[in-house]
């Protein structure tokens, strides 16, 4: 489904205005604001044989946040990619040291990934059967999105096979939602909220844009009763009217709310971040449409600068360069370590 790409400038006045209408100085819920204040406590993982120095930590970085949609062999949209550009994506972020987190786990600051390796999200909207679609003995279709994310991890070992899967009702339809999700919770993927019918919220009344959003959580509930949903993309990315709808309301609380385009996100330690309007990378060729937003040249101009997310491999801290200081956000101050 065709989304426009949202302008830089747009994405900050979303950020802005998603923050104000949560009331509060991060957009995140009581509950995700304490286990941010207590991530030191709850996070676990091996401590880094090596020192932030070492590696060029700097968690303070951009993170991309990729966004899919359908795979297929004649791609009939720019959101489409063939199977083959998708494993070859996956692949060189392999290379390249990236190790894939959900949703749930980069908004919320738990990002336990080895010293010296980036994270990636790898977000999927609309639950096509492209993604996820198991056969009867219960693994996944050849050429799925996720039968090529565990191939690629079993070809490149610390390649975590995670993503965050955005459903709408009725998802997977091949497999059906019960099973598609239940085998998604038992995989370690994230299953979260698209929207009951893929309604554009900036369309509706505050009560119909509500609703939609419930629409959604209720789905995923009914399919695998007690999932706990914590994440929400933005069908079309656009933002409902008052924003903080797309945080909490009726029946649903979010950690993070997921945009559109067209640029990294910065670091979910960083003052910047706003949880209420997260950016996200359209997966695309070097020569795509409008390719300049796109994952391929996003990934080149991370890779060619210095601004990229680097992990200290210690859960417990939040390790950067000490002349970024000032880019810390104060919930972090405790697990601070600058050099």
């Amino acid at each position: 489904m065709r989304h426009p790409l949202v302008p830089l400038g747009a994405l900050a006045g979303a950020a802005l205005l998603a923050t104000g209408a949560t009331g509060c100085s991060t957009g995140l819920s009581p509950a995700a604001e304490q286990r941010h204040a207590a991530a030191s406590s709850a996070a676990a993982g091996p401590v880094a044989a090596k020192s932030p120095a070492e590696v060029g930590a700097n968690e303070l970085g951009q993170v991309p946040v990729l966004m899919y949609h359908q795979l297929s062999e004649n791609p009939g949209s720019v959101y489409d990619r063939t199977p083959a550009d998708f494993r070859a994506e996956l692949e060189r972020l392999a290379r390249e040291n990236y190790v894939p987190v959900t949703a749930r786990d980069f908004q919320t600051g738990r990002i336990d990934i080895p010293a010296g390796t980036h994270p990636v999200v790898l977000t999927f909207d609309d639950s096509t059967n492209s993604q996820v679609r198991l056969g009867p003995d219960g693994t996944p279709a050849q050429d799925t999105a996720v039968a090529i994310l565990a191939e690629t991890a079993k070809k490149y070992p610390a390649f975590k096979p995670v993503a965050t899967f955005f459903v709408n009702a009725d998802a997977f339809s091949a497999t059906g939602s019960a099973k598609a999700l239940g085998w998604l919770k038992e995989h370690g993927h994230e299953v979260a909220n698209h929207t009951g019918g893929h309604e554009n919220l900036r369309t509706l009344d505050q009560a119909g844009a509500a609703r939609a959003i419930s629409a959604g959580q209720e789905a995923i509930e009914r399919a695998v009763p007690g999932m706990q949903v914590t994440s929400l993309a933005l069908p079309f990315g656009a933002m409902p009217q008052p924003a903080g709808l797309a945080v909490r309301g009726k029946g649903y609380r979010y950690d993070g709310v997921y945009l559109v385009g067209a640029n990294p996100s910065v670091s979910p330690f960083a003052k910047a971040f706003t949880p209420g309007a997260i950016p996200r990378i359209r997966s695309a060729g070097h020569n795509d449409e409008d390719a300049e937003f796109g994952s391929s040249r996003w990934l080149d101009k991370l890779a060619a600068g210095k601004g990229r997310y680097v992990s200290d491999g210690d859960p417990n801290t939040v390790a950067f360069p000490s002349a970024l200081q000032y880019e810390l956000s104060p919930a972090f101050a405790k697990r601070a370590r600058p050099y």
